[in-house]
């Protein structure tokens, strides 16, 4: 069973999330999103598995998405996806996908209903 990580090292509930995988017995595949980005039918396919909206992905912390205009709930999700894309760090963390499923693994505890 092949687990992905979309992981932020810097943050404390992707690595809370990533210890929690490893100590389950899986070795998952780690990706470090700030490195490599996103493109646009990745994060819609990752949503989608989800069963949420861009906004609900949106990290509206330190005032970026804010910035963009694209943090309100009339925000254009097409113009979410675009900010996503172009600004990586937009994108809440840590996701993890599983062959149970997709999920935003914030709070840390959601991991569960995919292990």
């Amino acid at each position: 069973m092949t687990i992905v990580i979309h992981h932020n090292p810097k943050c404390g509930t992707s690595r809370k999330v990533l210890e929690a995988v490893r100590a389950a017995g899986h070795d998952p595949v780690v990706v470090e999103y700030l490195k490599t980005g996103w493109t646009r039918p990745q994060l819609q396919a990752l949503f989608a598995v989800a069963g949420i909206a861009p906004s609900e992905a949106l990290r509206t912390k330190g005032g970026r998405a804010a910035e963009l205009g694209i943090d309100g709930p009339d925000a254009d999700p097409e113009a979410v996806l675009d900010a996503m894309v172009a600004e990586p760090v937009l994108v809440e963390r840590p996701i993890v996908a599983s062959p149970k499923g997709v999920r935003l693994c914030r709070p840390a505890e959601r991991l569960q209903e995919i292990l």
